[in-house]
């Protein structure tokens, strides 16, 4: 029932039917009214200056847009980073230290998918999850940390940070509920505006590859997985950050007959303690005209 309600609201913003388009246009005074609120919002925020280089990397709309591969190449470029996140889906709350420099201190049940790619892609990057990112500042401050990335936190006005967002197509650029925009660019924002092909481009390893895989995948649109895949015996999509069993992961091996599970970097954290024949879609930026 949650993979139907996510896959359709993930239709809804991205590709509507005809029905949905509907729906979309008689929600316009909710999005409106919305959008007001956040600009109210936005207005009322004074940017505490934390002393310390940060920059905040996500998107103005709900969904996938590939930040955290594109954390990973910004921080490589930084000595002494720190990468703070909300850490969604994890089985914790507050300030956790997922990473030092050295080593990872918990599981991805406590970090959550994001964090664990983060700690095991950055081995010399110090790793933080916590819902009050300001905490999140001091902490990675008091270990050491010369720069810190936001995984996104365009939203943290009381913040003084330089914000990267990356553009993502769409052609609803309403406001929720009617469309998939969370804010709007605000007059009086400085942002700068990543665009894939001119500013990044991704590239893709297969690893560990058999004759028979399936694809297996939680992340938000996972239609965007289709330009790299290999030829897969079947695709399963569940819904973003879906906490996988190990029977589940089974019962398509078992029905698929296939020699190995396809997954994604987030997917792979998750399940790489169950023992499973996996084979591994490792997606890497590459940095264009960068300069730090």
């Amino acid at each position: 029932m949650k993979n139907s309600l996510v896959f359709w609201v993930e239709q809804y913003f991205y590709n509507p039917n005809f029905f949905q388009k509907v729906l979309s246009f008689c929600l316009l005074p909710l999005s409106y009214f919305y959008c007001f609120l956040m600009w109210l919002r936005f207005k009322s925020k004074t940017a505490e200056d934390f002393g310390i280089d940060i920059i905040s990397v996500g998107n103005l709309t709900v969904g996938g847009s590939g930040k955290t591969p594109l954390v990973i190449a910004l921080a490589k470029e930084h000595t002494n980073a720190a990468i703070i996140l909300r850490g969604y889906g994890r089985d914790s709350s507050g300030l956790h230290v997922v990473k030092d420099k050295t080593k990872i201190l918990c599981d991805v049940s406590i970090s959550g998918d994001e964090a664990m790619i983060y700690a095991h892609k950055l081995p010399n990057a110090v790793v933080i999850v916590s819902e009050n990112r300001k905490e999140g500042i001091l902490k990675a401050k008091e270990m050491g940390a010369t720069s810190i990335f936001l995984d996104d936190a365009y939203s943290k006005h009381d913040i003084k940070k330089r914000d990267i967002l990356i553009e993502v197509d769409t052609s609803n650029t309403s406001c929720l509920p009617s469309g998939p925009y969370r804010e709007r660019l605000w007059k009086g924002k400085e942002v700068s505006i990543y665009k894939e092909g001119r500013d990044f481009k991704r590239r893709v390893e297969l690893k560990n590859a058999t004759q028979k895989m399936s694809l297996v995948t939680a992340i938000a649109r996972p239609e965007r997985l289709d330009e790299f895949l290999p030829e897969v015996v079947s695709k399963n999509y569940f819904a973003d950050h879906h906490p996988f069993s190990k029977s589940e992961l089974e019962e398509i091996l078992l029905r698929d007959k296939s020699g190995s599970l396809l997954v994604t970097y987030k997917d792979y954290v998750k399940v790489e303690s169950f023992g499973l024949p996996l084979s591994l879609l490792d997606l890497e930026v590459e940095l264009l005209n960068f300069t730090s």
